[in-house]
């Protein structure tokens, strides 16, 4: 017997109680479709509640501002997703009178959106008769069928796109799509998969097999850099100086407490952070003392960040030379300024230390 009967039978009967699916709309797919990409369900929950209370629709979004996009994105991370979803729906404005495209090619089009998320949205919101294949819908064919090459590889997406398209059941891929996501998600797991649960165990040639922990076939991992980042706190008269990052690359858009990465010609952290505000602002600064260490992974690198309390130099002004833009901000005034993970602690820890005292002179 095919498993996708099965595989259909079940999730009728145990799929995901989503916001996203209790109230179905292309943009409430669009949307949950974004929030999802490397982030979980459960992470992404009241992200969602918070954005549809706030953008509604596309015409709301595209009217945003993207300060304020960012803002309400803050601690969801990735954030070039927030910046794609503002371009895409004003985009959708000019070019879709305001209706969101309805086929994979054309989604394909918009920022933000690749060819997952195109079939998905396209599958779920519009119907249309297209596969998948995120990474919990290439786990279960990897081991439905014991695909023995390495599933990130070019030739084993190829494959697995293949084999989820070859299954699909016209007229029903939006809940094909859904069903092999929850299964993925709640059952065939990347590590101890629930296979005596599992609706379509007896199809899966890995379990019968003794192979289903090992696959999908792993790529090799490559080495992962580990930085040190410098960060300098700049206070003056009860403000501190926030610079913002530029539009495109890492964190684009959103503010941070100036400073750089440790290179090999620098002897020690205190020179490098003088280096970086020099090279970045114009200016050069007293360090007073340290204000604690930060770590954090980024996708394809790790930091380890050190904060310190610092002071401009008599009568320095500082000057945007790499084009960013700076501002003196009130401790009340930071949640106005959307930051990153890192940033977001060392201001936080200001405002409660603030409690205890001023910041130093």
């Amino acid at each position: 017997m095919s498993f996708v009967p099965l595989l259909l039978d079940w999730y009728e009967h145990n799929a995901r109680e989503l916001p996203w699916r209790l109230a179905v709309s292309p943009y409430r797919t669009w949307i949950s479709e974004i929030m999802l990409q490397q982030t979980q369900v459960e992470t992404v929950l009241p992200y969602f509640e918070r954005w549809m209370a706030r953008f509604p629709d596309i015409e709301t979004l595209a009217a945003a501002d993207a300060q304020d996009v960012l803002t309400l994105w803050e601690g969801l991370g990735y954030y070039s997703r927030a910046r794609n979803l503002h371009r895409a729906a004003r985009q959708v404005m000019m070019d879709h009178n305001g209706q969101l495209p309805r086929t994979r090619g054309s989604l394909g089009t918009l920022p933000g959106i690749g060819p997952y998320t195109a079939a998905a949205i396209a599958s779920i919101a519009f119907g249309e008769d297209v596969a998948a294949v995120d990474g919990n819908i290439r786990r279960v064919f990897a081991r439905l069928f014991d695909v023995r090459i390495p599933a990130r590889s070019t030739q084993g997406e190829q494959e697995l796109g293949a084999l989820a398209q070859a299954h699909l059941p016209l007229g029903r891929a939006g809940d094909y799509n859904q069903a092999l996501m929850d299964l993925g998600a709640l059952i065939c797991k990347p590590k101890k998969p629930d296979c005596i649960s599992c609706p379509i165990a007896a199809n899966c040639i890995a379990r019968k097999l003794g192979l289903q922990e090992e696959r999908p076939v792993r790529m090799p991992r490559k080495k992962i850099p580990h930085l040190t980042v410098t960060a300098a706190v700049i206070h003056q008269d009860g403000q501190v100086l926030l610079a913002q990052r530029p539009p495109k690359g890492l964190l684009g858009g959103l503010w941070e407490f100036p400073g750089g990465t440790l290179e090999e010609d620098d002897p020690d952290l205190r020179a490098c952070l003088q280096r970086e505000i020099r090279e970045e602002l114009g200016v050069e600064i007293y360090i007073d003392k340290a204000f604690g260490q930060y770590n954090h992974a980024y996708t394809h690198f790790k930091i380890t960040l050190h904060a310190f309390l610092c002071r401009l130099t008599d009568g320095a002004l500082p000057q945007a030379l790499d084009g960013q833009a700076w501002v003196w901000a009130a401790l009340p005034e930071f949640p106005n300024y959307p930051m990153g993970k890192v940033d977001r602690q060392i201001a936080r820890r200001l405002i409660k230390e603030s409690d205890d005292g001023p910041l130093p002179d």
